[in-house]
């Protein structure tokens, strides 16, 4: 597999001082009906971390993330992202500032190959008006080649080079996953959310994406969210890990201390 430490740009070891991707959650609840999905959070997130959201289905998660990323808003409390509070701002917003993520649900356009899904995500990187589009302008010309090289090396990075031609519809559920973790770093995000990434995938292609993930963090500094219902498939790669259950924080910290905490050794007991 090609090294993220081959290629110059965005992913290069060059880029590090560039990147800020600092999150500040203070006292964030979110009510479903009568009760919360959220309640008060506070949780931070430093640039350059990779940090371990766990908990079981429906803790919270999904919808701490969906706060973060301005699918929801939150009825109480603030997400500042780089000093800007982002609460409540809209999704596409966000994402130009530097946040990427994926879905649980997988959103991908069934009936397109991979580049146009993966190009998808290249919107803000588009500056041209039509008419400059109309005559394919220089400016155009660059533009399309960096957004075309970008797809090509994450292709690459995650070995879907032989399913190319391949409609995304017909791609495995591990593949799909695949494509959308390639689809949110499309963006060159400072953060990158991972929601219940490793579903649906082999132990193998696990593995992968671990790998990917952890070089990627080392050589670039990206700051990586990712959430899981297991405590071990995350934590292994994790600088820092938060438990939810039923909305609360149970505990954060360091892997060894949150694993080992009382609140949390109840709800996943010690192996072995």
């Amino acid at each position: 597999m090609k090294s993220f430490r081959d290629h110059q740009g965005p992913f290069s070891p060059s880029r590090p001082k560039d990147i800020q991707a600092d999150l500040d959650i203070k006292g964030l609840s979110l009510r479903w009906g009568s009760g919360f999905a959220l309640n008060n959070i506070d949780l931070s997130v430093r640039t350059g971390e990779i940090f371990a959201l766990i908990g079981p289905k429906g803790a919270g998660k999904t919808s701490l993330i969906d706060c973060i990323t301005g699918e929801l808003t939150p009825h109480q409390g603030s997400i500042i992202f780089n000093n800007e509070d982002i609460t409540g701002r809209e999704p596409h917003y966000i994402a130009c500032l530097g946040i990427g993520r994926n879905f649980q649900d997988i959103k991908i356009l069934p009936e397109m190959t991979l580049l146009p899904n993966l190009l998808l995500a290249r919107t803000c990187f588009y500056r041209h008006n039509i008419f400059s589009a109309f005559f394919f302008s220089s400016r155009v010309r660059h533009e399309e080649n960096r957004n075309r090289g970008m797809v090509e090396l994450l292709i690459e990075m995650f070995q879907m080079q032989h399913l190319r031609k391949s409609p995304a519809g017909k791609l495995s559920y591990g593949m799909s996953k695949r494509l959308e973790i390639a689809r949110a770093l499309a963006m060159e995000p400072g953060m990158l959310i991972l929601d219940d990434p490793f579903t649906g995938m082999t132990q193998q292609e696990m593995d992968e994406i671990k790998g990917i993930l952890s070089e990627l963090n080392k050589i670039s500094n990206i700051a990586i969210i990712i959430a899981e219902d297991d405590m071990s498939d995350a934590v292994e790669i994790s600088n820092r890990v938060a438990v939810l259950d039923f909305g609360v924080k149970l505990a954060e910290g360091a892997p060894d201390f949150v694993e080992n905490h009382p609140k949390v050794t109840k709800l996943y007991p010690p192996k072995g």
